[in-house]
């Protein structure tokens, strides 16, 4: 009889964070050309998740992009890493208009132990290129940004995390009585990754 082996990648904790604060790194990209935050010629194509994804080539934000990387990898593998939100805000005004929330759960077993975990390389892969996708089709009910924005990024680390200087203390930057979208989560059996797109309505005030 033929039989089928199925393979289990074994997951370490330093493996688990290369996997998510990369994914941070592609979803950013991601969210910062499907929402029009920086021009659409500024952006290159390449191939990852098994998806066409595109990083942007402006040497400013790469450079963001990669040290923010950095730092969540480090603060992942210490299993201090409670949420990361990007926040897109009026760049005349900073009045914020979406939030895109990625919330951690972090075994704490690994952490404390050393032990690793198994889960296939394909599945995880899977798992990210649905939010991808649901990023991308994000543009369907996300209300039309009309004026020039920015962005900005905001940790929520255990309180005694050592804060580089590179970071500074922030307001939430909450949105008032605002819409919610809960997207795909992913979890490599060390990290679980939940995410919720959160933004201001077109809605006139009474």
């Amino acid at each position: 009889m033929a039989s089928r082996t199925v393979a289990k990648d074994i997951i370490t904790l330093k493996g688990s964070a290369a996997i998510v604060s990369e994914f941070f790194g592609y979803a950013a990209n991601s969210i910062l050309y499907n929402r029009g935050i920086y021009p659409e010629e500024s952006f290159a194509k390449v191939k990852k998740y098994g998806l066409p994804m595109l990083l942007t080539q402006d040497d400013g934000v790469k450079s963001f992009i990669a040290n923010l990387t950095s730092q969540l990898s480090e603060w992942l593998e210490a299993g201090k890493l409670q949420r990361v939100v990007l926040v897109i805000m009026s760049k005349a005004t900073s009045e914020v208009f979406e939030r895109w929330n990625f919330s951690i759960e972090t075994d704490s077993e690994v952490v404390e132990k050393g032990v690793s975990r198994e889960k296939s390389d394909k599945e995880i892969m899977r798992e990210i290129q649905a939010i991808m996708r649901q990023i991308a089709s994000s543009i369907t009910y996300l209300p039309c940004l009309d004026e020039p924005c920015v962005f900005d990024v905001l940790a929520y680390t255990d309180t005694d995390v050592a804060v580089p200087f590179t970071w500074v203390e922030s307001d939430a930057k909450l949105i008032t009585n605002p819409q919610m979208v809960k997207l795909h989560s992913f979890d490599t059996k060390i990290h679980k990754v939940d995410t919720l797109v959160s933004y201001k309505t077109d809605e006139w005030e009474e």
